[in-house]
């Protein structure tokens, strides 16, 4: 699972406490008070949503090929029964899913709920009207309301605003931060050779050089996801951005109060330099940037590699694929703490997760109100993000007195009932991305291992990066900045690639930088400072 959290915001909290307190702003497109068929009068926090009478609603549904989407999925036939609610899915797959979405909503033809959005991407979509503006309508959200207040979310949730200070997706939300990424390290390994777990970046160099001075032939790190993980994860500790986390390229200088290009900074030349030096002293396979996940994959759970990114997922299927090559209980593996670096322990990232837009068509609908519970009740009460996780009570799992889930002995979840013949994505329909994300760090904990506990414990020492301001581009400038963005990424991304690999010199960053200024830096960097110093003047 990629998870991209990169689109944060500032506080502006008379600014979003009106527009939760209020009811739809003068010009509002749909009348609330009229547009109430199938609708619950009494519906609040606590409620359980029943619309009261059939409603059908248009979904598209990112169909992911580790657990394929089934018409007879319990999931389907219980949300019908509880909620009258019947969601018929367009369905598209995990490869294609970014470009189809974009598609059916340029050709008006995209279905009324829209999931598995990242915050900044409906961005494109806001000047034609295609996507509406759910801002305007939480006053009719209770349960989505309750956890912006109650978590204190106002400041990632004004980063979603457009420059008419409205916003147009509705994210996932997380209680706390929740660090997934990491590296996974062959515990036995070190432990044989009394090689210490690292809590630094500069400790991360030592132990792939105490493993390269026990095993010469060999190149210890070898990694997947073409570096997007690791640079990503390490970008932070260095005050920069990169890999994954690469985005829109730009980072806050807090003290300053401006936006700047981050490949362009020193710190993202310390990013290089680190890296470099990994590839030239043999620590780090320079194919780590260009092989398959199946091939790195390959070399660590045959023993050929010691050190490889991973996530909660992959380090199970590691485990799963060591057990043939190497046999049980003839390795250890585990996820370390992130390391810490130049810029500090700190830890980046948002509590908002992928969440859903609304095609601006269902505005028309007779049952507006309806749908907006049945979202409510769905991705943000805390019955049905426990419904969405784990299913139905008595049938796919059980909830003690305490309150602790288990699943029903026949099922599995990621190796947390490895003796289970059914899947509860699978088979099911529960835990799987399209409903499935956010909610309370109690529900989000419920299904990890006892190591991935201890991953999520170690990392609440880290200190959180400040949260970056909004960019609410004009129309015309956030034309003009896609535009710009495109080449100085791929500049940086490419020169990224030659710098770390020794293809190209580290002596020409200056060069590298003079690229970048004529591709367009400066005139990127002024159009994200005019965006935000414009928003920020206007809702001061």
């Amino acid at each position: 699972m990629i998870r991209r959290r990169d689109f944060l915001g500032l506080v502006s909290l008379a600014a979003f406490g009106a527009a939760l307190a209020g009811c739809a702003p003068a010009g509002s497109a749909v009348d609330t008070a009229k547009a109430r068929a199938g609708a619950m009068d009494g519906f609040g926090l606590g409620t359980t949503f029943k619309a009261t009478t059939p409603l059908n609603y248009t979904f598209l549904f990112n169909d992911n090929p580790a657990y394929a989407y089934k018409k007879d999925w319990m999931f389907w036939q219980k949300l019908t029964s509880m909620t009258n609610v019947t969601l018929n899915p367009t369905i598209v797959p995990l490869s294609d899913f970014e470009q189809k979405r974009s598609l059916l909503l340029s050709s008006g033809n995209a279905p009324q709920i829209i999931a598995k959005t990242y915050p900044g991407q409906e961005t494109p979509y806001v000047s034609s009207g295609a996507v509406l503006p759910v801002s305007d309508y939480v006053n009719l959200m209770p349960n989505f309301q309750d956890k912006v207040k109650k978590w204190k979310l106002e400041p990632e949730i004004e980063g979603l605003r457009q420059q008419d200070g409205k916003y147009y997706v509705l994210p996932g939300l997380h209680e706390e931060l929740w660090p997934d990424y990491t590296v996974a390290v062959r515990k036995d390994i070190l432990d044989q050779h009394g090689i210490t777990v690292p809590t630094t970046w500069d400790g991360f160099r030592d132990m792939l050089r105490q493993l390269k001075q026990a095993y010469p032939n060999s190149i210890p790190f070898s990694d997947r996801f073409n570096g997007n993980s690791i640079l990503n994860i390490a970008a932070t500790a260095f005050g920069t951005v990169a890999g994954w986390g690469l985005v829109n390229g730009l980072v806050f200088d807090q003290s300053g109060k401006k936006f700047r290009f981050g490949p362009a900074s020193d710190n993202f030349k310390a990013l290089l330099e680190y890296f470099h030096s990994l590839v030239s002293e043999g620590l780090m396979d320079k194919e780590s940037f260009t092989q398959s996940d199946d091939q790195a994959v390959q070399k660590f759970v045959s023993g050929k590699s010691f050190v490889i990114s991973t996530n909660s997922q992959t380090i199970v299927t590691y485990r799963q694929s060591m057990n043939q090559s190497l046999g049980t209980g003839k390795f250890a593996i585990s996820k370390i703490t992130v390391p810490g670096g130049p810029a500090g322990n700190v830890i980046g990232g948002s509590r908002l997760e992928n969440g859903i837009m609304l095609n601006a068509s269902v505005a028309k609908n007779d049952d507006f109100v309806a749908l907006i519970q049945f979202i409510d009740w769905l991705f943000y009460s805390d019955e049905g993000l426990e419904f969405s996780k784990w299913g139905v009570k008595g049938t796919t799992y059980e909830k003690g007195a305490d309150g602790k889930r288990t699943l029903e002995p026949g099922i599995n979840y990621l190796g947390l009932n490895p003796k289970g013949t059914k899947d509860l994505r699978v088979d099911y329909g529960f835990s799987q991305g399209n409903f499935a994300y956010g909610g309370t760090t109690e529900l989000l904990q419920s299904m990890m291992s006892d190591e991935e506990l201890t991953f999520q414990r170690n990392m609440k020492s880290k200190t959180p990066t400040a949260t970056a301001p909004p960019i609410p581009y004009s129309d015309a400038d956030r034309e003009q900045a896609t535009l710009t963005l495109t080449p100085l990424k791929d500049t940086a991304s490419q020169n990224a690639l030659k710098f770390i690999t020794g293809q190209r010199s580290l002596d020409e960053f200056s060069a590298f930088v003079s690229e970048l200024q004529a591709k367009g830096l400066s005139k990127y960097e002024d159009l994200a400072n005019k965006a935000y110093s414009d928003y920020a003047k206007s809702h001061s």
